[in-house]
């Protein structure tokens, strides 16, 4: 995300953060850059032209020139510049008053709105709610058919729709049957079309008022850029609706719906998308937003992702084994799965300070191929191999090889690693961090 613009935004940075001193001139001359990379990043020009001179008023003031560390106050103004643009605060949910809430999902076709709808569907599960998913596409080859397998896996119950009704009469039958199926919440997916037109906003007000939800919100693709933010003023003109959740966020490397939706339509992006799995949509956070964008990186996201996926149990059994001196390869495997389930090494790299910032990190990127190469040559060894390693002479190195589809340099390279984070693990260990689990918690 945002890849460009924040290799440009630090770029300009670096130039007036190493100078004593500023200038009006110098400022401006950074702004113009600023200016620039934003327009780059298709964001919408008026959204820019409000932002820079916001920025600029502050800028040029007394507080920033006479300061000691200009730029950085200038940097420091950007970052609150940038969050307020966004929305200032995370906006959650609002679903007030008896249940069961009803969430229409509206959106464009190949915006990703039925994935999407599971996805969110998964999400509040996890918070426990019991939602609902109703199919009510009638229109779009398999799109019920899509949204019952998503339903099955993730273990959430699908309305079952009826085709030859009207989208309207779906969900009000839906809403009548909600209570029997113990859900207190229906999650419902509209038709969409490939573009805007009356027969498709005429049939969404006509739930809208039928259904009365809760939320309205409307999936969007962030990789269309501005006609993502078009379509969001096209629905809310037509809907009022009360959020967007920008789909594919982490293929869209410019940022210029993210930056300009909340601007130009006056609503919270509430989720965004950041891949295909089904647990790849996050709650939207102005200000962690904004870190990334300026290469700041996002340590509290990766810090919730780790304390809800890491185990608790196995973090404390592996801090006793540490203390022992205990740590073996069937340990090694389980924190490389665990660190897996916090997404690929690239997303977790991208979040950590510093990073954003760093013009070779394409070069760095890692494979996630060698993950499974290592986990197939650990599954190749038998348990005593694992428990010990030690004992993996020559010949059986080669059979290990043989087995997991590698070769010996391959099996001397992971045990080597092994015996460097083992040594690693035990030094912080002793410096009172069991491990990387009870380090985040």
């Amino acid at each position: 995300m945002f890849e460009s613009l924040t290799e440009k935004l630090n770029s300009t940075f670096k130039k007036i953060t190493g100078r004593g001193r500023l200038s009006e001139t110098n400022v401006r001359d950074a702004l113009k850059e600023v200016r620039l990379a934003l327009l780059e990043a298709d964001v919408n020009y008026k959204v820019v032209k409000k932002l820079v001179e916001d920025i600029r008023e502050r800028a040029v003031g007394q507080e920033v020139l006479q300061s000691l560390t200009p730029g950085q106050q200038i940097i420091k103004i950007v970052n609150e510049e940038l969050i307020r643009l966004m929305g200032g605060a995370k906006k959650g949910l609002e679903l007030l008053g008896r249940t069961p809430h009803s969430l229409m999902l509206v959106g464009l076709q190949g915006s990703g709105k039925t994935t999407t709808a599971a996805k969110l569907a998964r999400c509040l599960l996890k918070q426990g709610r019991k939602p609902y998913l109703i199919p009510a596409d009638v229109y779009r080859p398999a799109a019920i058919d899509q949204l019952e397998k998503l339903g099955a896996q993730i273990d959430v119950p699908v309305y079952p729709t009826d085709p030859a009704l009207k989208p309207e009469e779906i969900c009000l039958d839906a809403l009548s049957k909600a209570g029997g199926e113990g859900a207190d919440l229906l999650l419902i997916d509209t038709a969409g079309r490939l573009h805007i037109d009356e027969a498709l906003m005429a049939e969404l007000v006509r739930i809208k008022k039928e259904i009365r939800p809760g939320e309205i919100l409307l999936v969007a693709d962030a990789m269309t850029g501005q006609d993502a933010v078009n379509v969001a003023k096209n629905f809310n003109d037509s809907l009022d609706i009360t959020g967007v959740i920008l789909s594919k966020m982490e293929g869209d490397a410019r940022g210029g719906a993210a930056l300009s939706i909340k601007a130009v339509t006056g609503k919270p992006i509430k989720f965004i998308g950041v891949g295909e799995k089904m647990d790849a949509l996050e709650p939207f956070y102005p200000d962690r937003m904004a870190s990334q964008i300026l290469g700041m990186g996002d340590v509290l996201s990766l810090v919730e992702k780790a304390q809800a996926e890491f185990d608790e149990k196995e973090a404390r059994k592996l801090e006793k084994k540490l203390k022992k001196n205990e740590f073996d390869l069937e340990d090694f495997q389980s924190q490389l799965r665990q660190m897996k389930k916090l997404g690929s090494l690239e997303q977790i790299l991208g979040m950590l300070p510093g990073t954003g910032q760093m013009k070779n990190l394409k070069q760095l990127k890692p494979d996630e191929k060698e993950l499974i190469k290592v986990e197939a040559i650990i599954n190749s060894m038998t348990r005593e191999e694992r428990k010990n390693y030690k004992i993996i002479n020559g010949s059986r190195r080669q059979r290990i090889a043989r087995g997991s589809g590698n070769r010996v340099q391959d099996v001397n390279r992971l045990l080597k690693n092994f015996t460097q984070t083992k040594k690693m693990m035990e030094h912080i260990s002793k410096r009172g961090f069991a491990n990387m689990e009870s380090f985040f918690r």
